[in-house]
């Protein structure tokens, strides 16, 4: 399930940036272009103004206009002859390379203007490849260059000047391939990363599925207990129907036994779900901390005294904190009796609330067996025992310290344990106390 989950969010995350990428790249490709077609379009203009003019030549008086200046050129083309040099013919810019062909109405080449030594043929064939096309300006190929050409009226013929823009085909063609190795390199990159943090992204996805998994059969399991103690019961009961309600109580105490284990469990459930999915905001407000502690010691003293251990605790009094002062009595409560609960015999347990800094510290350390290094980050999680056989006689259901982390990192504390296997083991609770400020508020 969660492979498809992956691959489904790379073939997404691939789609969205090709895509992405393409336009982009289109785009910068179509700024591009358009900039190079206008520089064309302006020196063909260019070339083709009327201040390139021809000079007289023989055959050439009725189709030059009157106002036409003399000009000069390198070379000089007329019916495909050609002629000397004729001095003040303006030749095409020499930084082009360019010519200009001059036909009567008919497309005869009559006259040439260019600074190329070119066979006939091949301004014929440029000629007859301009005029085919049926557009007044365009481009095409010939041999092994890229021509843009512009035709324009001349007297009693056309005007068709020509520029050569192989260097500029070949800028926009290696501007694409240049894009194609782009993308493809990018692609592959993306698809890596993706992958990368697609699995880093899915692995708390996975590892809170399978605590759910974990949760629900661990709730499951623990259910199934007291419901079969709670159903063998009932069956005696109804074996045994004759007798009178004082001859069964002790099965009646077996049932309501195990229906209160039930009920805590299931209020801790609920508990826990309403921490995790509830928007019901807990009502928070300022209170004495110190004296929530003194009295979570006080109801606890006896049962402490009870199982002869030794108790000291020392509290530091006046610490406040904003918070609800019935769930950090509850962690309080939680941490004493789970204290209690694995504590060796004439152990002691001590407690300990300070002020370190900008926080309260609310320490509980008892002595006894210890929790292994291995499990000191799990002992926080839901139904998480180290040793399941031996909390279960203790009626623990793994869920008190999971509730305790709940409501400290509701009150944006920290909650951490330290632990000397076959010594001693200590829980800390950390909370930000109340400014001196928000107090006379």
């Amino acid at each position: 399930m969660f492979k498809k989950l992956r691959n489904r969010f790379l073939i997404l995350n691939l789609v969205i940036i090709s895509v992405t990428m393409l336009l982009a790249f289109a785009s910068i490709y179509l700024v591009t272009y358009r900039n190079v077609q206008n520089d064309i379009d302006m020196y063909l203009a260019r070339i083709s103004e009327p201040n390139h003019k021809i000079d007289k030549l023989p055959g050439l008086s009725q189709l030059r206009p009157d106002s036409m200046q003399p000009s000069s050129i390198d070379n000089t083309k007329t019916n495909g002859v050609k002629e000397p040099p004729i001095e003040n013919m303006e030749s095409p810019d020499d930084r082009s390379i360019s010519f200009t062909v001059i036909t009567d109405q008919q497309w005869n080449k009559i006259y040439i203007a260019s600074n190329l030594d070119m066979d006939d043929d091949l301004y014929e064939s440029a000629k007859n490849i301009a005029v085919s096309q049926n557009r007044n300006t365009g481009r095409f190929k010939l041999d092994d260059g890229y021509w843009a050409y512009l035709i324009k009226p001349f007297s009693n013929g056309y005007r068709i000047s020509f520029l050569d823009v192989t260097d500029q085909h070949a800028i926009l063609t290696n501007l694409v391939y240049t894009f194609l190795v782009v993308a493809f390199i990018m692609l592959i990159l993306i698809y890596l990363i993706s992958r990368f943090f697609a699995n880093k992204s899915i692995m708390p996805v996975k590892a809170a599925f399978d605590k759910q998994k974990q949760f629900i059969a661990d709730a499951s399991h623990e259910l199934k207990t007291p419901l079969a103690v709670i159903n063998t019961n009932v069956d005696v009961l109804l074996s045994n129907s004759e007798d009178t309600i004082s001859k069964q109580a002790k099965w009646l105490h077996y049932i309501k036994s195990e229906s209160d284990r039930m009920t805590k469990l299931t209020n801790d459930l609920l508990y826990l779900t309403q921490v995790d999915y509830s928007d019901v905001k807990t009502i928070y407000s300022i209170f004495n901390l110190s004296k929530t502690a003194e009295n979570v010691i006080l109801t606890m003293e006896a049962v402490i005294f009870e199982h002869n251990f030794s108790l000291h605790y020392e509290i530091e009094p006046g610490l406040k904190i904003r918070g609800n002062a019935e769930e950090i009595h509850e962690v309080i409560m939680i941490l004493l009796d789970n204290a209690l609960k694995y504590t060796n015999a004439n152990g002691f347990v001590d407690i300990s609330l300070k002020r370190r800094h900008n926080d309260a510290v609310l320490i509980v350390t008892n002595t006894g067996e210890g929790i292994p290094e291995e499990h000191i980050e799990k002992i926080f999680d839901r139904f998480y025992r180290t040793d399941k056989s031996r909390s279960r006689k203790l009626g623990g259901y793994g869920l008190g310290l999971a509730i305790a982390r709940a409501i400290i990192e509701q009150h944006r504390g920290r909650i951490y344990a330290k632990s000397t296997v076959h010594e001693k083991t200590s829980f800390y609770v950390e909370l930000p106390l109340v400014s001196d400020a928000a107090r006379e508020a």
